[in-house]
């Protein structure tokens, strides 16, 4: 049997009905999104040390102060100038004496500055008058040694103080010895 005509062209809208409201009636969904692209690969290198800054530069040296300026009683304390010593009842210098003097005059050349008296001392043994003679024989010998030696004359001065100022007050050869001298006081 024939069907007619319209109910076959209903069917047939009835299947396409679905698939043409499908199209028409919904929204299209948007293309899924595809990863990007990774970026072209870079050469790999060792990472950059780091490197800190120079520490800074340390601050200057303070300003000398104002030093108090040297005084003679301050070489005298020191003992800048050796000591002379003298056998018993003499004046004459001795080698090792000599060369004492001998520092004792590089010294005064290089400070000009300073002036020096020479005091000449003696052990107790003898008179009071006979000791203040050999003391200043004694300072006076010293005193042209350092004048040949090139020291002006005028820096130069001596007194003798004899028996009266021992650096060791006793009564033996040991004591004696340490107290025939001539010792060095610079002044200014």
């Amino acid at each position: 049997m024939k069907q007619p005509r319209s109910l076959v062209l209903i069917a047939g809208l009835l299947l396409l009905a679905p698939v043409i409201l499908g199209s028409v009636g919904c929204k299209k969904k948007p293309p899924a999104e595809q990863p990007a692209a990774a970026p072209p690969a870079q050469p790999v290198t060792a990472p950059k040390p780091i490197v800190e800054p120079p520490p800074p530069p340390p601050p200057p040296p303070p300003k000398p102060v104002a030093s108090k300026p040297i005084t003679a009683a301050d070489l005298n304390m020191q003992k800048i100038l050796r000591t002379v010593y003298f056998d018993y009842n003499k004046y004459d210098l001795r080698d090792d004496t000599r060369a004492g003097l001998s520092v004792n005059s590089e010294w005064l050349k290089a400070n000009s500055k300073w002036r020096v008296l020479i005091e000449g001392h003696c052990d107790d043994r003898g008179t009071n008058e006979y000791n203040m003679a050999l003391g200043d024989k004694r300072a006076n010998a010293v005193r042209q040694y350092l004048i040949t030696a090139g020291i002006d004359a005028s820096r130069v001065r001596t007194i003798s103080y004899g028996e009266e100022r021992p650096v060791d007050p006793g009564h033996s050869e040991d004591a004696w010895a340490k107290n025939r001298r001539a010792e060095f006081v610079i002044e200014d």
